[in-house]
Order: C-alpha cells, then structure tokens, then sequence
C-alpha cells in the first residue's frame, strides 16, 4: 500500500493494473480454496449443509467467473482512483499509528466494517428498486443457487456501487493503510463465505442472542433465491430494525443445520446436478 501510495505505479493506468492485479490473486485465492474445499474435496460429506441441496451447472461457474473478472477490473479502476486521490490529501489515510493511536487503529477497522454493512445495505434495498434493477442488479441474481464464485459477480454499474465503499470509507475515516487492508480482507473473506453454499454456523446459533446480529449464508442464498429480503451482508441488524428479514430465513436455517451428516462419506450417493427451466 505504501509503494502505491508514494508513486511505484507513476501513472494511472500502471496503478491501475497493479491493483487489479493485487485483488485478483487474493480473490482467486480464496475463492479457489473455498471452491476446492466445498466443491471438489468435501462435496459428499458437507452436502448435508448446502443450503440448496443442488450444484449448479458448469455453464453458470463460467457465468459467475467471466464477470467477478470484470468486476475485478472495475475495482482496480476505482482503486486507482482512490489512491489518487489519496496522493493528492483528499483522503484521511495516514502513515503513523502513533498520529490517532492503537485504539483508533482497531476501531477505524470496526467502523469501516460497520459502515459497510449500513452502506450495503441501503444501495443493495436501492438496486432491488424495479426502475434500475436490470441495469444494476440482474446479473448476481441470475445464479439462483451461487458458488464461491458469485461473490463478486456483478454487473459493470453494481461493481462501480460496490467498490465505491472504498473511497467513501477513507474520506469519512482517518485509517491506517494497515487497518484499511484488515477491513479489505474482512469483507472478501466475508463475502466468500457467504456465497460458498455451504451453512457452516451451527444449529443453536438461532437459539442465542447472536442470531440478532450476525447474518448466515443461509442468509443471503434464500436472497438470491426469493429475490426479496434479506438485504443484509454481514450483521442481520438492518434487516431486523426494518423488517425485512425473509419470514421463512430462522426456520430455514434450523432445517439446513438439523440434517443428520452422512455415516460414511464414501459410501454417499452422488449429489445432485441443479435443473432449472
């Protein structure tokens, strides 16, 4: 971040390599072992968790693959554009912790996380509205039951809506480069684990009071299933103060973790093939 910051890329189309450059081998990283993991390795013995109990067809990876590469592109873009603008201290981003201190370090981070979950929530809700929802959103809802590789599957218009984040939160926040590539890695780990297919909290999350904060992958794929609800990305506080969780999302969720785990993984039958008309 340092050399991006004090000019290693001299212009912008080099900065802008370089940082889609950087967000592709980190998301391809993660995203590749959520896909190993989920898709390849354990397919059989977590398929009692998969919340559509179906894997789709290789034609809708592809899909989901050829446009997180041109999100990527657009991230780097608007990447670029924020560096820039940090070159020129139109940014609060700032080099020395002992400036704000350790305990603003750690709480730049939780900030930016939770204005991301506000921020995401309100333009998610704004690109469900029918007047835009085509130009903006179609395209993360054509994969009714996603993969890892959906999580950055968006159109050109809803990347630029999504990497605006970045910008945003460095002009509102004095950060660290440290504590911004922390809430960087937050939010794509996040995101990929909300798109794996796979429900990995457990069964009695729904009986603690965590269920009234922290969202669930069950969470978002009923979204991308009923197209309606469930606005949320990583906290369910929203959804819940403006009503708008599914009505079906707790019961749901008890089913998905309430499937016995099969006795012999080897011995599993083959798992299903999504069929869609």
């Amino acid at each position: 971040m340092r050399d991006l910051l004090n000019g290693r890329f001299p212009n912008f189309f080099q900065l802008a390599g370089g940082i889609t450059v950087d967000v592709a081998l980190r998301y391809f990283f993660l995203v590749g072992i959520a896909w190993l993991l989920g898709y390849v390795l354990f397919r059989r013995r977590w398929f009692h968790r998969k919340i559509v109990a179906a894997f789709p067809k290789s034609g809708e990876v592809r899909r989901e693959i050829g446009y997180s590469l041109l999100s990527i592109f657009i991230f780097g873009l608007i990447g670029a554009a924020t560096i820039t603008a940090a070159r020129h201290g139109w940014t609060q981003f700032y080099w020395r912790i002992s400036d704000h201190g350790w305990g603003w370090f750690g709480l730049s981070t939780v900030c930016a996380i939770f204005l991301h979950d506000t921020y995401f929530y309100w333009t998610h809700r704004l690109m469900h509205h029918p007047k835009i929802f085509g130009a903006f959103h179609r395209v993360h809802h054509l994969s009714h039951n996603p993969t890892p590789w959906a999580s950055y599957a968006f159109a050109p218009l809803e990347a630029v809506v999504q990497a605006s984040i970045f910008p945003l939160a460095v002009t509102v926040l004095p950060m660290h480069p440290l504590a911004f590539a922390l809430f960087m890695f937050w939010q794509i780990t996040f995101n990929v684990l909300g798109h794996t297919g796979y429900e990995f909290h457990p069964h009695r999350l729904m009986d603690s009071w965590l269920r009234r904060i922290l969202n669930t992958p069950t969470n978002h794929i009923m979204h991308h299933e009923k197209l309606r609800g469930n606005y949320g990305l990583y906290f369910n506080i929203w959804d819940r103060l403006m009503g708008t969780n599914h009505e079906e999302y707790e019961k749901r969720f008890r089913e998905v973790t309430s499937r016995p785990a099969p006795l012999d993984a080897s011995a599993a039958a083959e798992v299903p093939v999504e069929h869609r008309a």
